[in-house]
């Protein structure tokens, strides 16, 4: 987002405005267009409107509800990398893991590694079994490493 203003680009208040409800709505999706419209001194129908729009240019892309997985019975999270055994085959890893639901994220990296999963599972017996299944499934070597603790995860970006 650009803080210059011209005819075709919103204006540094504009942009303080959306920034301030992308803010609010990515800690609380369900806050009520009234709601949103007290935080940035706008009408609810202008809330309404600018959220519309936000929605449009892409920069909200889904609102979603946060599940507490230690209440699911998946109290343990672990870090999974991911290197392929023969990297003469395809590189189709997240494709062929996709289906494990235990899998909450797989990224990309730079690296000796070739991915990062994120796995919850509810114990490490439970872990074991998936590592076997990701090794089994992808063709890979696994590096684990288990959260004791976590401090904070899903921060807004603003």
């Amino acid at each position: 987002m650009s803080s210059s203003s011209s005819p075709a680009e919103p204006g540094a208040a504009a942009l303080d405005v959306d920034r301030a409800l992308l803010a609010a709505l990515a800690r609380d999706g369900r806050a009520s267009y009234t709601d949103l419209a007290e935080r940035v001194g706008l009408s609810v129908s202008a809330v309404h409107q600018r959220v519309r729009r936000l929605e449009q240019r892409g920069l909200i892309t889904g609102y979603r509800a946060s599940v507490d997985a230690r209440k699911l019975g998946l109290g343990m999270t672990a870090f999974v990398s991911i290197t392929p055994l023969d990297l003469a085959e395809a590189d189709d890893a997240p494709a062929k893991l996709a289906h494990l639901d235990a899998i909450e994220a797989c990224h990309s990296v730079a690296g000796v590694e070739s991915y990062l999963l994120k796995v919850r599972v509810a114990s490490p017996e439970a872990l074991e079994a998936l590592l076997r299944e990701i090794r089994a499934t992808a063709n890979v070597n696994t590096r684990t490493t288990v959260v004791l603790s976590t401090f904070y995860e899903d921060r807004p970006p603003l």
